[in-house]
């Protein structure tokens, strides 16, 4: 399989003069979904983590409601790309052939090529209540990301998408070029992990906008965090799918512009130097 690693020669300008060396970068390549051998979608992403991506994509995309719908999934290289081939059950197979498509999206495009506006803004699932954070705890999660992110330690260039509970700190963090693919990436691993999502919270190294809500509602998380500001729309959807959002999370605190209540106040005075935005 391709390395998610390139190393690049360049030259570089400082100080008046250039010098020689290489640089890691990340990879990109086409990746191929199918289904019970049609093309539904074909995007641009890192090639690390594939399987994770094909069954998280299923699932946010409402293709499969669990991984076990899955009969097989083949990893293909090819020339010009990866080509993720999956075999449904019969009865999901008839639902995909109604609604398959084709798209090309770059990378980071969440919902390139969808056939109508209804599609790119369609409600999210409903998220139950779940369990209740403390800031020190959403403070502590975001804190524990970037040690973790290994090839972005190596390139620089690269999102990540990771999972929080209490009893273990992060369980799951996947990385790609693509903020939605990192995101989809970990909605497969969890599912595949059996891991209790309503117990925990979804971290990202990415600005917040409507799909990655639409994401992070299908893998069930009551709590999504992230470093930039969420979209106006993304902020709608997430209250009215019933999510906590916190933004903006840096090392001073954060911002929650859903359902506060989630971030329970009785905590230290310390704990409590964060934002609420109405």
């Amino acid at each position: 399989m391709r390395d998610p690693v390139h190393k690049a020669e360049r030259k570089v300008w400082r100080d008046g003069r250039f010098t020689a060396g290489a640089r890691l970068i990340p990879e990109e390549t086409a990746l191929a979904l199918t289904y019970n051998g049609g093309t539904y979608a074909v995007m641009m992403g890192t090639p690390e983590d594939l399987s994770d991506f094909a069954i998280g994509f299923s699932l946010s995309e409402g293709i499969v409601q669990s991984a076990d719908e899955i009969e097989t999934l083949d990893i293909v290289e090819l020339d010009d790309g990866i080509e993720l081939r999956m075999w449904l059950r019969p009865d999901k197979a008839e639902l995909i052939n109604e609604r398959r498509r084709h798209i090309a999206g770059p990378t980071g495009c969440g919902i390139c090529g969808i056939e109508s506006i209804a599609e790119a803004v369609r409600p999210a699932a409903i998220v139950p209540y779940g369990r209740s954070f403390a800031p020190r705890e959403i403070m502590t999660a975001m804190a524990a990301v970037a040690p973790l992110q290994e090839i972005n330690h190596q390139t620089r260039a690269m999102h990540a998408a990771a999972f929080w509970v209490k009893a273990a700190g992060i369980v799951a963090l996947r990385e790609d070029a693509g903020r939605h693919n990192a995101l989809d990436k970990l909605a497969g691993a969890l599912a595949q992990d059996k891991v209790v999502r309503s117990e925990g919270m979804v971290l990202l190294t990415s600005r917040v906008s409507v799909e990655m809500v639409q994401k992070t509602a299908a893998i069930g998380a009551p709590l999504l965090v992230a470093v930039s500001a969420p979209t106006a729309l993304a902020v709608r959807l997430a209250d009215a799918a019933g999510i906590t959002l916190a933004a903006i999370a840096r090392s001073d605190g954060f911002e929650v512009f859903t359902h506060p209540e989630r971030v329970t106040a009785a905590v230290t005075a310390r704990e409590a130097n964060y934002v609420v935005v109405a």
